[in-house]
């Protein structure tokens, strides 16, 4: 068994993207800039964000973090959305999910003009996504396909099981592995709660992706020996051992399911980490876009 840290590569491939950034200011050109807008102050939001803006310093971007109170209204965070369209110092922003109950996350992301839309979640990017062309991949499954590509782990021909069908990573992710690429050509079967007998169809997966958000939802007897496993799910459950009376899991009983996996994701310091890296990488490309004379 082998894991696949999740944490070392992120790191490495930010070397390579500060690489890229110092190239740029040696040329005279200005950083790539992301911005971040931020509403409420949920604690998973918070930490998020502050990775986020942790990588943007390691990586050499400009970067902002726009605070807006829970109270926001809709029409004031579109209105806000419209500036950072609009301003040509911005080269992609996101808006951090989830949002207060009041406000409706699919009018904000519609609202995002596509070549801001780092995260990937415009209709307009999965489309493209869909069909093949250009376009911002949904971070997390952009970063799991990285992972797969960086540790050699071959998709051509496999059988992938993917549980869990949210426009964020599961169904995003089966189109992108049973597409015609290096990292693709694979026979995926996506999972859901509707599913009959889930464990007998995720027995017979090459390659395991879990992205339910149910604890230690994945156990040994739905994985077959030498399997690849993905766990997506960051869960915070109550652990008294703990100063802070909780940690993190994620949907895989990593112990027991590690002992048959030949390749298995950590939680934390799996796919969290390249999700972060994969915003990254789809900055740069926002900025070649805009400006592709200085790239």
């Amino acid at each position: 068994m082998a894991i696949i840290d999740g944490k070392k590569l992120s790191n490495t491939i930010k070397e390579e993207l500060k690489v890229e950034v110092d190239r740029l200011l040696a040329q005279g050109q200005r950083a790539p800039h992301l911005t971040a807008v931020l509403v409420g102050n949920n604690p998973a939001s918070e930490a998020y964000m502050a990775n986020k803006v942790r990588s943007c310093e390691k990586v050499g971007f400009t970067h902002e973090l726009i605070r807006r109170p829970t109270e926001i209204t809709q029409q004031d965070l579109l209105q806000l959305v419209e500036e950072l369209n609009k301003d040509e110092k911005v080269d992609g922003f996101i808006v951090q999910l989830p949002l207060p109950d009041h406000l409706d996350p699919e009018a904000v992301l519609l609202a995002i003009d596509p070549s801001n839309d780092v995260d990937g979640f415009h209709p307009f990017n999965f489309g493209c996504m869909a069909q093949g062309l250009e376009s911002f991949l949904p971070a997390t499954p952009y970063g799991i396909l990285i992972m797969l590509e960086r540790y050699k782990i071959e998709t051509s021909g496999k059988h992938a099981v993917i549980i869990g069908r949210s426009n964020i990573v599961g169904t995003p992710l089966s189109i992108l592995l049973s597409r015609k690429a290096k990292v693709g050509n694979a026979t995926v079967t996506l999972v859901h709660s509707r599913t009959t007998d889930i464990k007998a169809i995720c027995r017979s997966a090459d390659i395991l992706i879990s992205a339910i958000g149910k604890p230690f939802f994945v156990t040994a007897d739905m994985v077959k020996e030498g399997a690849i496993v993905i766990d997506v799910g960051i869960n915070r459950i109550d652990d008294l051992s703990r100063k802070s009376g909780s940690r993190l899991v994620g949907d895989v009983d990593f112990e027991k399911v590690a002992e048959k996996a030949s390749f298995i994701t950590p939680v934390p310091g799996g796919v969290g980490p390249m999700t972060v890296a994969a915003l990254m990488m789809n900055t740069v490309k926002a900025y070649k876009r805009k400006f592709p004379e200085k790239s």
